[in-house]
């Protein structure tokens, strides 16, 4: 009699059993007798084959783990077990020198035996096998069909008529299935009740598309989604869809987006508005404000406006609201959160760009449907707004002050000046003349730097350069400002490219792109383009590490690029600055 412990996911129950043994004979006496001294006899013993218990046989439920144990009379010897399975299982065994092993079901659809076979050796090479069988049972739990509506039913869970509607079964799950991933083999989709809005649509797919009837009265729509598993379980999920009639039916809007704005920018009011039933239009609309005063909405009755941000000392937070009105008397309304920033000094220049575009025309009134378009943000829509503070005067965003050749300011409406203070940046700017003088816009100079020159200093005298002085570079002529005292100042020098481009006015078309009521004689567009030297040497044009050109930028067309050294090009010089 053999004991053993047999285990199933519920329980573990103690089976004694007889197994009925059958013994081999364990020798075979060979004996034979002679008469004479030639005669011999021998025994060769043959070894008993062991007697094994597998256990008995177990039935278990599918994903448990059952453990087997099993047994021989022979106590004395080292034995090995070694546990097999048909069909195959995954057995473990810890310790091949005991008959212990465990082996995991897997999930199985139908009921499945396995059988488990043991063969134990003995040391001195004594064999014995048995077998058990384990019955696998299927334990299948139902899937779960889970029904999702997209776009999701109103505050009174209704829907609006004539909308489109997802159905989505695609959360259905089932606990036990061997794909987690995909839990589902099959949906089908049916509409138990209402205006059918099934017709063409596929009702074997995780989505069921439909568009809710148009109707005079409410509408009640019922659908079932039965799911099924790798296992063919299945489950039915239900539900009801409760569609408003279509002069219940409140349009679909939007007010747009939330906005950040300074102080005379414009905010874009681009609301959109539709109805899906027929009977809701025309429809009306009207914007209105709240926190913020001063918001004077352009047009409140116009689907796509704007309105100028008022001037505030602070961040100031405001509402803009967009009422809709339909046909039959429905109101929807949605709303954007506005923040209104005082502007802060600049440190740059703006573009003077105030005009804004559509694909094919430019045009100087507001585009929403182009929205963030340099002629809706910055210095030169706020000026032109008439809300940005200047310290002396110029167009669009520039803030220029005249100077005289002491360094005295001037009346913006001087005649007579020699320099520019920029009170944007600081920088204060030489004028250019037509005096003839040393000033003189035709002068033009070859770029000529003993340090930070890039490797190559220039050229003193360029044969195509044409000036007042004896060698027409950019050093000398620095040198020979300096020696002058041009406005009253001795630390003038060459602009890098950073202040000369924020000269250029490119709001200009067709003349000079810099404010000429304060630079007058940039020079003329049928002598474009029109060069000015900055400081920067070119990394175009580099012959063994030594910079060859240097960058100059064109007044006529705004662009920049690398000009050789020795070119022919207008200077104007620029001192101070702000850190």
């Amino acid at each position: 009699m053999f004991s053993k412990w047999s285990c199933n996911k519920d329980k573990c129950i103690n089976i004694s059993l007889w197994k009925t043994a059958v013994f081999l004979t364990a020798g075979i006496l060979l004996a034979g007798c002679g008469g004479g001294s030639d005669s011999s006899s021998s025994s060769a013993p043959v070894q008993a084959a062991l007697l094994v218990n597998a256990g008995a046989d177990i039935q278990a439920d599918e994903q448990t783990t059952v453990t087997v144990s099993a047994q021989t009379e022979d106590t004395e010897q080292t034995l090995v077990y070694s546990w097999s399975a048909a069909p195959q299982l995954i057995i473990t065994q810890e310790d091949n020198t005991v008959g212990d092993a465990t082996v995991t079901l897997p999930v199985l659809k139908e009921q499945t035996t396995y059988t488990l076979t043991v063969e134990v050796t003995a040391e001195d090479g004594a064999r014995g096998t048995d077998s058990l069988v384990i019955t696998g049972m299927p334990d299948n739990n139902l899937p779960n069909a889970v029904i999702d509506v997209s776009p999701a039913a109103d505050d009174n869970g209704q829907y609006a008529a004539g909308v489109s509607l997802t159905l989505d079964g695609s959360a259905s799950t089932d606990a036990d299935a061997e794909d987690q991933q995909n839990p589902i083999s099959a949906w089908q989709w049916e509409q138990t009740e209402g205006v059918d809005v099934t017709g063409g649509s596929e009702l074997d797919k995780p989505q069921l598309n439909i568009v809710t009837p148009i109707s005079s009265s409410q509408q009640n729509l019922t659908f079932t989604l039965t799911v099924t598993d790798d296992e063919d379980a299945t489950h039915t999920a239900t539900i009801n869809l409760i569609v408003k009639a279509d002069s219940d039916t409140a349009p679909t809007i939007s007010a747009g987006y939330n906005q950040g704005v300074f102080s005379g920018e414009p905010i874009v009011l681009e609301g959109t508005a539709d109805s899906t039933v027929p009977s809701a239009f025309p429809l009306t609309y009207a914007w209105e404000s709240s926190g913020l005063d001063g918001l004077s909405i352009d047009n409140p009755e116009a689907l796509s406006t704007f309105v100028i941000a008022p001037e505030v000392d602070s961040e100031t937070s405001a509402t803009i609201i967009l009422n809709v009105t339909d046909a039959n008397g429905n109101v929807a309304s949605d709303t954007i959160n506005i923040k209104v920033r005082a502007m802060a000094p600049a440190k740059l220049n703006d573009t003077g760009v105030t005009a804004q575009a559509t694909t094919d025309v430019v045009v100087q009134t507001q585009q929403n449907e182009y929205a963030g378009q340099d002629g809706q943000r910055g210095g030169d829509i706020i000026a032109k707004a008439g809300m940005l503070e200047k310290a002396g005067q110029g167009t669009a965003g520039f803030d220029f002050t005249k100077v005289n050749g002491n360094g005295d300011e001037q009346d913006d409406d001087a005649t007579a000046w020699s320099c520019v203070r920029d009170n944007t940046t600081g920088l204060v700017w030489e004028v250019k003349t037509t005096s003839g003088g040393l000033h003189d816009t035709q002068n033009t100079y070859g770029w000529y730097q003993e340090e930070n020159n890039g490797g190559v200093n220039g050229t003193l005298n360029p044969a195509t350069a044409s000036c007042s002085l004896t060698n027409c570079n950019t050093n000398a002529f620095i040198s020979a400002a300096n020696s002058e005292g041009l406005c009253g100042f001795y630390d003038w020098r060459l602009p890098t490219h950073q202040e000369l481009m924020s000269l250029l006015h490119f709001g200009k078309d067709g003349e000079p792109m810099v404010d000429d009521q304060y630079f007058p004689n940039t020079g003329n567009m049928t002598e474009a383009p029109l060069w000015y030297w900055t400081s920067r040497p070119g990394a175009d044009g580099v012959i063994n590490n030594a910079a060859q050109n240097s960058v100059a930028i064109d007044f006529a067309s705004g662009v920049d690029n690398f000009l050789k050294k020795d070119r022919a090009v207008r200077v104007r010089l620029v001192r101070a600055g702000r850190n």
